[in-house]
């Protein structure tokens, strides 16, 4: 995984600035689907992913490896919080993926991400965010924040709701390995999911919602029961 890691910093740095966009996109996803081979983890995907934006996707968020589990099932650029620009080999991957950043914590620049969101769902484009804002544990699915979903309102662009669960290969059971919550370390989680059995990725796609005549906050409650519903199925 470690070399794997390098080898995908190494495209960035050296071949991206190369490459079309689409080019980009379609290493961003083969690079993804290779690095859960790395990890022994299996993509399995129900529902059907949309085939071009401009479209939201929420999704619930379980893992470090939501993101490549995501991309590997269908390129998307994705909303993360700022500080992740910063780690090292990890934040150059995201740039290259093409990650929005956002203070979290700063309603001002939430209120920039909104326009950002909007002007790249006006250019066509597929996004991803996970509205529960944090990793959870994968038992219960944490509450929604709406504010991110008002720049698919704003643009007119539909939302596909998509649950995401690890499941133990040999047993059918759910696997909690992969999970990454509280104060556990990364490489804690990452050693924990190499050692368990092997895992399938569960990745499942909802029907597109409309965002005609929607109320964020309203909406909001719709999506999450619906995520929840579609990482349960």
């Amino acid at each position: 995984m470690a070399f794997h890691a390098l080898h995908g910093l190494l495209v960035v740095l050296l071949r991206f600035p190369r490459l079309t966009q689409e080019q980009q996109q379609a290493r961003v996803q083969a690079w993804a689907l290779q690095m859960l081979a790395c990890a022994g983890i299996t993509l399995e995907v129900r529902g059907t992913p949309v085939l071009r934006g401009p479209v939201l996707m929420v999704a619930n968020h379980l893992s470090w490896l939501d993101i490549p589990v995501l991309h590997a099932a269908r390129y998307c650029r994705f909303i993360s919080k700022s500080d992740v620009r910063d780690w090292p080999i990890v934040g150059t991957l995201a740039t290259a993926g093409g990650t929005l950043y956002i203070e979290r914590a700063s309603r001002r620049d939430a209120l920039r991400m909104v326009q950002s969101m909007h002007d790249a769902l006006e250019q066509r484009e597929v996004l991803a965010v996970f509205p529960e804002g944090t990793t959870g544990d994968g038992r219960e699915l944490l509450p929604f924040h709406a504010n991110l979903l008002q720049a698919a309102i704003s643009a007119q662009a539909p939302v596909q709701p998509v649950g995401l669960r690890f499941v133990d290969k040999r047993s059918g059971e759910i696997s909690y390995a992969p999970s990454y919550i509280g104060d556990e370390t990364l490489l804690g989680s990452i050693w924990r999911t190499l050692a368990a059995p092997p895992l399938v990725a569960v990745v499942h796609y909802g029907a597109l919602e409309s965002p005609e005549g929607q109320d964020r906050r309203t909406w909001s409650q719709h999506l999450h029961a619906r995520v929840d519903e579609l990482r349960r199925n």
